[in-house]
């Protein structure tokens, strides 16, 4: 096999783990030209492997070194790939555009947070862990779509603390079973919740988890408001790439604000249908379904000056 046809054959391996481990990533990733497309597919393989290893069942010790020996194999590329087609293919992207491969560390930084348990006693904290884990694939993304404008990456970030905060409240249930909340301790006290299970059920009452649930949804609809406006700064195919992720996620975020209680009931997601018709939207204009799932509660100036409350850019 000769060096391109091995390139190639790397990008397709790419391609189907995103294909079979990211629906919702995919709906986005189709609407690329080709090159963009092979390339973001090497940069979300190699983060489903990342991430992977975080989520993994092996000994805490083990999943730390394994999450260092990635962070060493990155930082070798491209001069040594070590014949693994997820390398080789991100390795061969990265010659081609400018994507911030340092971005990387800051994923493994949020997985090893993972791996270690930690909890967030401030919203500032689990932003900060919102960035590593999902800022950083946005800033990634920025690379492979060649964006030069110096205020997307602050953007991209708020998009990524918007998703981040809705896979969160997706699964809250799913989390603490296993042992994680993400919540900020701050908050569970203002709401007087103390994530208590009996078997897969939380146990605090359902009118104060509805409240937390309502308020944290505020929280996460005006980090979308910030990072939608990423999107005028990026070219007619790279907007609705991001527009279609961004979209599934945010009417997730709409019915979850909506009916706060159905995270407690079972895992959320979007109908196929759904999803396809997002992504078909994104392709004549970004989709801003689920504006103004973000209330008015009893944060009151919180909403408004975000800054100050809750680590806003």
């Amino acid at each position: 096999m000769s060096t391109a046809e091995a390139l190639d054959a790397a990008y397709r391996a790419c391609e189907e783990i995103t294909r079979r481990e990211a629906r919702n990533f995919s709906y986005g990733i189709r609407l690329l030209p080709p090159e963009k497309r092979r390339a973001l597919a090497a940069v979300y393989a190699m983060a489903r492997r990342i991430d992977d290893v975080g989520d993994g069942s092996l000994p805490t010790e083990r999943r730390q070194a394994e999450l260092e020996h990635i962070r060493t194999a990155l930082h070798r590329l491209p001069a040594d790939d070590g014949g693994d087609p997820v390398l080789a293919a991100l390795g061969d992207a990265a010659t081609r555009l400018p994507i911030p491969m340092a971005a990387f560390d800051e994923l493994i930084d949020g997985c090893l947070a993972d791996v270690a348990g930690l909890r967030y006693r401030s919203p500032e904290a689990l932003v900060w862990y919102c960035r590593c884990v999902a800022g950083s694939i946005g800033r990634l993304s920025l690379g492979v779509f060649g964006v030069s404008d110096p205020g997307a990456s602050g953007l991209a970030d708020a998009l990524g603390v918007g998703l981040q905060l809705t896979n969160i409240l997706r699964d809250l249930v799913e989390d603490r079973v296993t042992g994680r909340v993400y919540l900020p301790a701050e908050d569970l006290e203002r709401f007087g919740c103390g994530f208590h299970l009996a078997g897969h059920r939380l146990t605090d009452p359902p009118e104060r988890l509805a409240a937390l649930v309502r308020f944290e949804a505020a929280w996460a609809e005006r980090w979308y408001a910030e990072g939608l406006r990423l999107l005028p700064l990026l070219d007619r195919r790279s907007a609705a790439c991001t527009a279609a992720m961004a979209g599934i996620y945010h009417r997730l975020l709409a019915r979850i604000a909506a009916d706060p209680l159905a995270v407690t009931r079972g895992r959320m997601s979007l109908p196929a249908p759904q999803k396809a018709w997002v992504a078909v939207r994104a392709l004549s204009g970004w989709d801003r379904a689920g504006e103004g799932t973000a209330r008015r509660d009893e944060r009151g100036e919180a909403l408004r000056k975000p800054v100050a409350k809750r680590g806003m850019p």
